[in-house]
């Protein structure tokens, strides 16, 4: 039987080293000390911001050292409970710096008002001051935000509410990763295993039709013994995002949600618009599928398994590493040199499952330590090799902002991160199909990449619309339901997967075990992003010139994203490379019926 291994049983060489962030536990409570001692002292610049620019700077440069240990500080404590949720110490740190960030951002709240507050004339003139120039790009962002700023009162009791208003994602992962409990099941070999978050992908491709509908009812089962829970978290995260785009005088969530990036409403809703008139493909990759796998019909469950068997399905963790850095090898020596380094000595991975261990993917990196990633890596699942592919993306588009930008300007925003993460992901296929000659190999991996353009492109297109569809059933005053979201979200399932698809009623639940859901507006930058990657590695690999490229890794978040798209070549204003990809996505698909007939 096989079981989830504890932290403990995890080898080290296969855990991250987060000794550059801090030492030990002990050298992070110090310095949590120094922030309480040390942020407090930011009031003494309170009513005197438009003074001169040269105490405007002294008061900004404050605030980065305060900001720069705060990041450190979050980011040990955040992955320390990623390492097992159940763990009361890493727990009871991450609520201590939970309740001091609420103080820091109370103490902070009267900077943008008195810096909006500065007249339009004076505000020019320290913009121009010597003693600012690092800080004109940031400034400009902000004062963008004039209309949006209220006055300090109001600013300090937004900053108070803040923890509590979005409490409900911390409910949602504490609920999901620790306390529901989904048993065991038996594999395709007749070995039993545990049935997680993490483990259900795995379930879901193997071989055996009845395994992959076992996992899918017994996995749904205890979300439906959790649904009003889980629909009450999920109305207060779209409560919580509407009350502060009210509060801030947004005409809606969502633009508040887009205003921050500088992008037109239009760009949501042509995505939307141009996935919606592009399902035909999708529909025919849908039956394509049921053929292939002798199904009478076809179910979600039956949607990841790979269309191909008897290839490579055991890839350990080193050989996926090779194929990560073969296929980056277009970007370079310093690329691949600086990645090979991080993804085995430098240890940036924490690669297995434990029990309580965060479920999922991601890469978090800070100003002043590595760009770390979280895996659950699985040797029988080959699409582990693109979430690798995937993450070091984003791990290397950290890395290059922090050595190329001031602190103030190396955030890149949410819209650029995805378009470096789905880029490494098209240049891995692009080499997996390059260096095989065996067709179900090719077919295998044209699968693969089908997939991955299902699943964010149409799938987060539809993830999106779901967003704005309850968001503005909040704002027009209708009641938010379990009823209500299950009704949403069915009439998206009928209109994404088609007539001749069965959907089983519990997949109407899927809604609720979103984890982006609960922090809304995020996902359609996955389906833009991968827009974007494909034109950008288009150029790559036709030209054989990175250089844009890691310019454009190299940018940060000097600029808003849509401008620095169109800086490295993509103008996604327009529809044309959601279109491209979308018309990718169908060549694809018939290069596979090609193949397999």
């Amino acid at each position: 039987m096989s079981t989830v291994p504890l932290r403990s049983d995890i080898q080290a060489s296969d855990t991250w080293d987060l000794s550059p962030l801090y030492t030990d536990d002990a050298a992070w409570e110090a310095d949590f000390a120094a922030l309480q001692s040390e942020f407090p002292e930011i009031t003494n610049f309170r009513d005197r911001l438009g003074s001169s620019p040269e105490i405007l700077s002294v008061c900004l440069e404050f605030e980065r050292t305060v900001d720069i240990r705060i990041e450190r500080l979050n980011q040990y404590a955040a992955l320390k409970v990623t390492e097992d949720s159940s763990e009361a110490k890493s727990l009871d740190r991450e609520a201590r710096l939970e309740g001091v960030m609420v103080r820091v951002g109370e103490a902070v709240s009267f900077l943008a008002p008195e810096i909006q507050a500065i007249p339009d004339e004076s505000f020019e003139v320290f913009l121009s001051s010597p003693a600012l120039a690092d800080w004109t790009i940031p400034l400009k962002k902000l004062r963008r935000l004039k209309p949006h700023i209220l006055s300090a009162p109001e600013e300090r009791l937004l900053a108070l509410g803040s923890s509590v208003v979005h409490g409900h994602s911390e409910t949602f992962s504490q609920l999901t990763n620790v306390d529901m409990k989904f048993g065991k099941l038996k594999d395709g070999a007749g070995n039993e295993r545990e049935l997680t978050q993490s483990s259900f992908s795995s379930f879901l491709q193997q071989r055996d039709p009845a395994v992959r509908k076992a996992a899918f009812h017994q996995f749904y089962a205890e979300f439906s013994d959790h649904k009003f829970t889980l629909a009450a978290g999920l109305a207060n995260a779209v409560r919580g995002g509407v009350f502060y785009a009210r509060a801030r005088n947004y005409p809606s969530a969502r633009e508040a949600a887009l205003f921050a990036d500088n992008v037109p409403v239009s760009v949501y809703d042509g995505l939307i618009s141009t996935v919606r008139s592009n399902l035909n493909p999708l529909f025919e990759y849908f039956d394509l599928r049921r053929q292939m796998l002798g199904l009478d019909e076809i179910h979600h469950y039956d949607t990841y398994v790979p269309m191909v068997d008897d290839v490579q399905s055991d890839v350990p963790w080193d050989s996926a590493v090779d194929k990560v850095l073969s296929a980056v090898a277009p970007l370079g020596d310093e690329y691949t040199t600086v990645l090979a380094h991080g993804l085995r000595g430098g240890r940036w991975c924490d690669r297995y499952e434990n029990k309580g261990k965060r479920s999922g993917a991601f890469s978090y990196g800070t100003f002043t330590s590595p760009p770390y990633i979280m895996m659950n890596y699985k040797p029988d699942v080959f699409s582990d090799v693109y979430t690798l592919a995937h993450e070091a993306g984003h791990s290397m588009h950290t890395w290059y902002s922090q050595r190329s930008q001031l602190f103030q300007n190396y955030h890149y925003p949410i819209f650029l991160a995805e378009v470096a993460s789905t880029f490494n992901e098209i240049l891995l296929t692009d080499h997996l199909l390059a260096t095989t000659d065996d067709r179900r190999m090719k077919a295998y991996i044209l699968n693969r990449q089908i997939d991955d353009l299902r699943g964010t492109l149409y799938r987060q297109t539809m993830f999106a619309e779901f967003e704005r569809d309850t968001h503005a059933a909040e704002e027009a005053g209708e009641a938010l339901t379990l009823d209500s979201f299950q009704r949403i979200y069915r009439n998206l399932l009928n209109a994404y997967f088609g007539d001749k698809f069965a959907l089983d009623p519990e997949l109407d639940l899927e809604c609720l075990r979103i984890p982006h859901f609960y922090s809304a507006f995020y996902v359609y930058k996955y389906a833009t992003g991968i827009s974007a990657a494909a034109a950008l590695a288009r150029q790559v690999t036709d030209s054989g010139d990175a250089s844009r490229y890691l310019d454009f890794l190299r940018s940060g978040g000097s600029r808003f994203p849509i401008e620095t798209l169109a800086s490295a070549g993509v103008d996604m204003s327009q529809p044309a490379p959601v279109q491209a990809a979308l018309d990718l996505f169908a060549r694809r698909v018939a290069e596979l019926r090609e193949i397999l007939s």
